[in-house]
Parts: structure tokens; sequence; C-alpha cells
């Protein structure tokens, strides 16, 4: 397992805090309340761990296949159902909505490999993640990459607690699947749009790895 580099500065400041905040408390209380400041040391390591483990990047054996879209992030299917997309295709799509928790890996990756045909960022609200409106209304970033005929949408969505979309593609870019596409902070939720005809291989509530989960196949 290794940190993933967006969670560098936050780790940085957490570490820096904490451990003033534990330098204040022991100074201050000194040994006449030694159970408290070591309370207070052992809420602070644990919750150190726990800002240490949103950016973790677990080993593991990606799927690298042609003819399959995986995963583009851990987490769990909340959404699969045909939709009307306004923002690219302008046509009827197959979306698949995973929502990712805040104990999931948030490193976002390329569901197939191919070209970067679209790249926008919009501003928006920050909904709650399983709102069905989020996927149109909250702060969002949208790719659009194409392999031959198959284009596929991937739509990063901020909610109530992610607020920091992170998005490495550029138009034109050349990817690989299973490559890091990008990283949402603290959770939150990936749209899939696919075209209608493409076949599901995942089901609602089925729980999925980034990279390594096949969705649909074509």
């Amino acid at each position: 397992m290794t940190i993933h580099r967006e969670g560098y500065k936050t780790i940085a400041l957490a570490m820096l805090v904490l451990g003033v905040l534990n330098l204040l408390i022991f100074w201050l209380l000194g040994a006449s309340m030694l159970w408290l400041s070591t309370t207070v040391l052992i809420i602070s390591i644990l919750f150190f761990l726990f800002i240490v483990s949103f950016f973790r990047i677990p080993a593991r054996t990606l799927t690298i296949r042609d003819g399959a879209i995986v995963s583009p992030c851990d987490g769990k299917v909340v959404v699969i159902e045909e939709t009307h997309d306004v923002e690219y295709f302008k046509d009827k799509r197959l979306q698949v909505s995973i929502f990712m928790s805040p104990a999931n890996v948030h490193v976002n990756r390329n569901p197939l490999s191919g070209e970067v045909l679209y790249n926008q960022y919009h501003k928006g609200k920050y909904l709650v993640a399983w709102d069905p409106k989020s996927s149109t209304e909250n702060e969002r970033h949208s790719v659009v990459i194409r392999q031959g005929r198959m284009e596929v949408l991937v739509k990063q969505i901020a909610g109530a607690v992610a607020k920091r979309i992170v998005n490495y593609l550029h138009v034109g870019d050349t990817v690989r699947q299973g490559e890091e596409l990008g990283f949402i902070k603290f959770g939150s939720r990936v749209d899939l749009l696919l075209p209608p005809g493409t076949k599901v291989e995942v089901s609602l509530n089925q729980v999925v790895k980034g990279g390594v989960t096949v969705i649909a196949t074509y």
C-alpha cells in the first residue's frame, strides 16, 4: 500500500495540528491529569490514521481487457438506469452510478483505454451523493473517452462531504485502462454513461473495486 500524492498536504497539516494540540494539552495539564493527556493522544493517533486511510492506494492487480468497461472507483453500485444525457451526447444513455463512502479508496481510474474527446469542469451544489439530482446539479467533472466506436462519459461528482475533485486528463490525451483519471477527496460518486445496448455485468448494491471489477462489456 502507498499514499496518494493528493494526501501529502492534508496529512502534513493534520500531523502538525494534532502534534501542537497534544503538546499544548500536555504542557497545560502536566502529570496531574496524565490520563486525559493520554486519552487525547490516543484519539489523535486514531484520527490521524483515519485521515491517512483516505489517501491509501492498495496494491491490486488491475483488469486490462478489450471490450470491457472496468469500474472507475471503489464503492457500491447505486444506480443502473436509462437516462437522457444533456451535457455531451444529447441522447439516451445507460447510466451506472457508484457511491464512494469516506471509507473507500478515492482514486478514480480510466474505465477503458482510448482518446480523451471531452473534459469539462462544472461548478455546482453539494447535495448528498445519493440524491438523483447530484448527477446534474452538483460540482462535477466530466470526461469522454473513445475507443473505436465505444464512447464513455465518466462523471466525477462532489457530494456533501467531498468538495474537491481532481482530474488529470486533457482533451487529446491517449489513456490506458486502469490508469489514474483523478481523485475525489473524502468520497462521493462517479457516474458512467454508456451507449444503449451495452451489457451491464453488475447489479444494484454490488460492491465494486476500481480498476478491477468489470462494469459492462461490449
